[in-house]
């Protein structure tokens, strides 16, 4: 084999793996953790752009959506979650871009603003017509 040959395949390999690890770095997380010591299953559903999905959360445990690496000004990203209880909270969240956004929720399922940084709360803001996420 000549070195000509190995330098495009080296060349070839770079154009494949550039664009994904790209990808995979620029592309916005956020992750929602819910406190061991909760004590009732959460319920919840994200919403990017209306691609929808539903899961459970149980104490201790963490979920978490990506955003859009290019939003437009149509871009939402919603996270509702509930118990059997009373609790029911909806934020909108505005993902930074080539970052992970970490929100910590207490026992009791509400925003834990001691754990969850005032530059992460400063991208979530209340749904409308909705219960305020960091209280009772």
């Amino acid at each position: 084999m000549s070195a000509r040959n190995i330098k495009t395949r080296h060349v070839i390999g770079a154009l494949i793996v550039f664009p994904l690890l790209f990808w995979y770095v620029a592309t916005p997380v956020v992750r929602v953790h819910y406190s061991k010591e909760g004590t009732d299953e959460l319920r919840l559903i994200w919403n990017t752009q209306h691609n929808i999905h539903k899961e459970g959360m149980l104490p201790g445990q963490a979920t978490y959506d990506t955003g859009h690496m290019f939003p437009n000004e149509k871009f939402f990203m919603n996270f509702d979650w509930w118990n059997e209880n009373s609790l029911r909270r909806c934020i909108n969240i505005t993902p930074k871009w080539g970052s992970a956004i970490d929100i910590y929720l207490d026992g009791k399922g509400r925003i834990d603003t001691a754990k969850t940084g005032p530059d992460v709360i400063a991208r979530l803001k209340r749904c409308e017509g909705d219960a305020d996420p960091f209280r009772p």
